[in-house]
């Protein structure tokens, strides 16, 4: 196989910059003096019994085997003042609102954390177990499924309190940097098709993030410090794989890779505004590698320019948007919707009739979750609940002035697409025909952009000093 080879020449990259010095003495001399403390802690997550695959409608079996450990990973970070923060992200598709709501309710009870200072992120790898039990409908047992579904939700509750836990009572002096890079293989999946509408379709000409930002948090005990942990991010949906075996995808991967070149760092994957993104070329195991380990490099690359010190306190606020719906559907409407010939359409339309003779009326508004954070004087850390399309990104690092803006979706619950205006107008998939996989009544209004925008800088000027 000759050296130009991918697979010869990305680990071997990969291994000269890890084998460099991290930092410069001109960094060194720059920095602050250590005003943090951190610890982290992994637990693996990969469900050991017979459960469905969540991401795919096609598929008609559950998962087969393992072909890469899922994980929970969990950063606490403390502030001079005694203020803690805490991170969690997950090789999973999604974060369930109940899943957000009882771990945040557990973590202050016992970790003293609140709920607006705990990010919970999904990777949104579509190679993990279904734990959505709304979705079991979908399975070919779903009595069987729901109840695979409820105790796996369960016992991964439990774990990530136990995490954060295990991740605080691990807190050192410790610094924060940031950097960040470039990684080139996700695109725009949203091709116009002449008609008027958009497929699902690699798009080289439609809006991309393809940034890679990290944040190295490193020990403060010597000249240096010993690093403790990488959180990296990147804009782009986990579809590389589409087998039955459970797997993290390129993300997975970018954070084995990652650990293995740097022995005791726990690496933490943040998805980003990757709603309409997707990692091309696909469909391969060997791609899904390489894809993992193109962002690794870039991590790699990243931890070789210069750092951007974190200095100050941490401040943190969340709240839950009443996010309007489009016009809701009348008994009628759907009564005459169970009759289509189009099987998604007919099967929506059963299910949000069944929840409107349960409850008596359908809902006006879904409790969205905004949530802004600021690591000292320097990040500001957008999370957005959903999957985000890219161009809620390239909008909030536009318009926030702040010297760092990483704007990260998939975080604190994932209900359904989240389309910007633009996305919501053009119409298609994101902008509002993935919703009839579950019981949303109808897509969202024409304003979703600006009432999430508006309350990101709302939340935003709330922590100022």
């Amino acid at each position: 196989m000759p050296l130009s080879h991918p697979r010869l020449w990305l680990p071997l990259l990969a291994a000269t910059l890890a084998a460099m010095p991290v930092g410069s003495s001109v960094q060194a001399q720059g920095a602050a003096p250590p005003s943090w403390k951190a610890g982290a802690a992994s637990a693996k997550i990969t469900p050991d019994t017979e459960m469905w695959m969540a991401g795919y409608a096609a598929r008609t079996k559950p998962a087969e085997g393992v072909e890469l450990d899922l994980y929970a990973k969990a950063l606490v970070i403390e502030d001079q003042a005694g203020t803690p923060w805490a991170l969690v992200t997950l090789d999973l598709i999604g974060i369930p609102r109940n899943v957000r709501l009882f771990v945040a309710e557990q973590v202050e009870k016992q970790h003293g954390i609140a709920p607006e200072r705990l990010v919970l992120n999904a990777s949104h790898t579509h190679s993990g177990p279904e734990l959505r039990t709304e979705r079991s409908f979908a399975t070919a047992d779903p009595a069987k499924y729901y109840d695979a579904a409820a105790a796996y939700t369960n016992k991964l509750q439990s774990t990530l309190v136990r995490l954060i836990g295990e991740a605080k009572a691990k807190l050192e002096p410790a610094k924060l940097d940031y950097c960040h890079a470039r990684c080139g293989f996700a695109m725009n999946r949203r091709r116009p098709n002449g008609k008027g509408g958009y497929n699902n379709a690699p798009n080289p000409e439609g809006p991309v993030d393809l940034s890679v930002p990290v944040l190295r948090v490193a020990t403060a005990n010597n000249a240096g410090g010993k690093e403790l942990a990488f959180i990296f991010g990147y804009s782009c949906h986990c579809t590389t794989l589409g087998h039955q075996r459970f797997s993290g995808d390129y993300a997975g991967y970018a954070q084995q890779y990652l650990q293995e070149a740097h022995p005791g760092v726990i690496s933490m994957f943040m998805n980003g505004c990757g709603g309409d993104q997707n990692p091309y070329p696909r469909n391969t195991m060997e791609l899904a590698q390489a894809h993992g380990r193109s962002l690794a490099t870039a991590v790699e690359a990243a931890l070789t320019t210069s750092f951007k010190p974190l200095s100050g306190k941490i401040r943190a606020a969340y709240r839950e948007i009443p996010l309007a719906y489009d016009t809701l559907p009348t008994r009628e409407q759907l009564e005459a919707q169970t009759k289509s010939g189009t099987k998604l359409d007919a099967d929506h339309a059963t299910r949000v009739l069944s929840r409107l003779n349960e409850t008596g009326s359908l809902p006006t508004d879904y409790p969205y979750p905004v949530q802004v954070t600021r690591l000292g004087d320097q990040l500001t850390w957008v999370t957005l609940g959903g999957e985000v399309v890219v161009d809620y990104a390239l909008r909030l690092k536009q318009e926030i002035k702040d010297p760092i803006v990483w704007v990260s979706g998939y975080s604190n619950d994932v209900m359904t697409y989240i389309p910007s205006l633009r996305v919501w107008k053009e119409g298609g998939y994101e902008a509002g025909e993935a919703m009839k996989w579950g019981t949303h009544p109808t897509r969202w209004s024409e304003r979703i952009e600006e009432q999430i925008i508006a309350t990101v800088h709302e939340l935003r000027r709330s922590l100022n000093p």
